[in-house]
């Protein structure tokens, strides 16, 4: 247990590897996004960037929750989250919007993200 400001908090966000994870792929999916075409920036591009901003946002406003249910309900809409993305960068692919390498990178990306928050979902779970 630590504190922030006073407030004790039983997890620290920064020290989970889905985190991590989910923090890279909001960085990569906004740099990857800025070269969508314009008419896109209230389509596919603002839903994309919510969506990967919505995996790691889950993530540490899980951690700040006391009960372990609530940790780990944030963690499932973490998960729900990292699915959505992967499914839209699919989206954009299959458009044209990423060349190959784009692509398999950021699909990479998500893969991983959903397989360590899976993880730690069921690892919780089974406590």
């Amino acid at each position: 247990m630590h504190e922030i400001n006073g407030v004790k908090n039983m997890r620290d966000h920064t020290k989970l590897r889905a985190f991590e994870l989910a923090d890279e792929l909001v960085l990569e999916i906004y740099t990857a996004t800025k070269a969508f075409p314009k008419e896109e920036m209230f389509g596919l591009t603002s839903q994309l960037r919510r969506a990967a901003l919505s995996i790691a946002s889950n993530i540490v406003e899980g951690c700040a929750r006391t009960s372990s249910a609530d940790f780990l309900h944030f963690l499932d809409m973490a998960y729900g989250s990292a699915r959505e993305v992967e499914y839209q960068v699919s989206v954009a692919y299959r458009l044209g919007y990423f060349y190959v390498e784009m692509y398999k990178t950021l699909k990479s990306k998500c893969e991983e993200t959903g397989k360590v928050l899976n993880g730690l979902i069921r690892s919780l779970r089974t406590k």
